[in-house]
Parts: structure tokens; C-alpha cells; sequence
């Protein structure tokens, strides 16, 4: 039986756009009548849909029973934040732009346009793709799973190191990991002006937590092969005199 996902590199952006609205527990709703800054206060569908549950004096549920047709226009922002402290630690951000409808004492957005705005530029997200689309079966643990690697396990992170480039690590005075979904981890590495980021790619996707932890022994596996980066093989050297 093979994988019930295929072998990619990195999310498409559709999945990618649901992972985030999937973790997200914070976002930001804007229309005509102003901005509010929710907290708590979103639930996604399986479609993508986005109930709101708004407080009864809420600026947006005024605009939406008293809009023309009952459908205000709106946008709502959600921003996708790295669990463990880096530099720009904003890894996306996602743009739902629809109307909203009234929906049992809440409000319903039915996005008809999809931006994912990531460090290489801003994909549109066709929304027939969006709705179809899963969020990663490690979006709602990633935030545990990183940073129980990042604080318990730092030695395997700098082992993971041997298996980039040693061009990536020049000058790199720390390295974290940054994001992990079902199909590889990536890795923060920070320099003393800038950093950039390696994705290390699973030989399979993981589609759970026990499946992400036999992915990870391999890439372990592969590191302990890997000859120590000279650039870091240095800076141990030089910090230890």
C-alpha cells in the first residue's frame, strides 16, 4: 500500500493556507466599519470556512445585520508565528477576503479570495484548491514537537546541521529549527547580520507524530555519516579556548 500522501518537497500553497488557518489562535478582521483584533474567537471548517464568534457589541456584527443582502465585505488576516524564539519569527501570513453571513447566532466567511504571503513573495490560492485541501496532519502539534526539539534535544539539531551545506553555515552563530510538516523539517540558521533557512526533506511523508518520529532517527541516522561542518567544527574551537 502506498502513502496516502504523494512525496513533495513542501506543502502546496493551498495546504499551507489551511495549515495556517488550522493553528492559528489569533487573527484580525477588517471591513468598512473598521478592524478588530480577535483572540480565540475563530473556528475553521472543513471547507475552509471561517466561523466568527463575536461578543454582541461587536462593530462586525453590526456591519453584517445591517449590510445590504446581509454581506459585508471583509478581510481576515491570520499570521502563522514560529513556536520557537528566532529572528522574524513570522514564518506567513494569510489573507481571507469574502463576505460575511449571519449563522445561528455567529458570522460566517466564505473567502472567495486567498493570498499566502511567505519570505519568497505572496501566492493567490485558487479557492477551489483551498476548500478541497487538508491542513498537515502535524499542524496542531508542530508548536509541541518544535519546541521540545529546540529545548531538550539541542544536541540533535546541531547534528542535523552535518547534513547541510557548508556553504548555508558560514558565519552562522546559531541554529534552530524553524517549521516541520509532513514532509521535512527546516532550519533557522542565524548569522551575526541576517540568517536563512535549510529545509531538510523526509525520504516519506510522516503522517502522524510516530511516523515524524521515524523520519526524524533517519535523518539522525544520515547525519551521523555526515562529516562535521568545518564552519562549526571552528566556532566550537574557537569558543572553548
Amino acid at each position: 500500500m502506498g502513502d496516502r500522501h504523494a512525496w513533495t518537497a513542501a506543502p502546496a500553497a493551498a495546504e499551507r493556507a489551511r495549515s495556517v488557518l488550522a493553528a492559528a489562535w489569533s487573527c484580525a478582521v477588517t471591513a468598512e466599519g473598521g478592524r478588530e483584533e480577535l483572540v480565540g474567537a475563530h473556528t475553521a471548517l472543513a471547507d475552509g470556512r471561517v466561523l466568527l464568534h463575536l461578543p454582541e457589541d461587536s462593530t462586525l456584527r453590526a456591519l453584517a445585520l445591517c449590510a445590504p443582502r446581509g454581506e459585508p465585505s471583509v478581510v481576515l488576516e491570520l499570521a502563522d508565528v514560529a513556536p520557537v524564539p528566532v529572528r522574524s519569527r513570522i514564518r506567513a501570513r494569510l489573507w481571507l477576503a469574502g463576505t460575511l453571513v449571519p449563522d445561528e447566532g455567529n458570522l460566517l466567511l466564505q473567502p472567495s479570495r486567498i493570498a499566502l504571503h511567505r519570505a519568497n513573495g505572496v501566492a493567490a490560492v485558487d479557492p477551489a484548491e483551498y476548500a478541497t485541501a487538508e491542513p498537515d496532519p502535524l499542524a496542531a502539534a508542530e508548536a509541541r514537537l518544535l519546541t521540545h526539539l529546540a529545548d531538550a534535544h539541542p544536541d540533535a539539531v546541531e547534528r542535523l546541521t552535518r547534513l547541510v551545506e557548508p556553504g548555508s553555515l558560514h558565519g552562522a552563530v546559531r541554529v534552530q529549527p524553524l517549521a516541520v510538516d509532513r514532509h521535512g523539517l527546516t532550519l533557522r540558521i542565524e548569522r551575526t547580520r541576517g540568517h536563512g533557512d535549510v529545509r531538510l526533506t523526509f525520504h516519506r511523508p510522516a503522517d502522524d507524530v510516530a511516523e515524524l518520529t521515524e523520519r526524524m532517527h533517519v535523518l539522525l541516522a544520515q547525519a551521523a555519516r555526515a562529516a562535521c561542518p568545518r564552519t562549526l567544527q571552528r566556532q566550537r574551537t574557537d569558543g572553548d579556548r
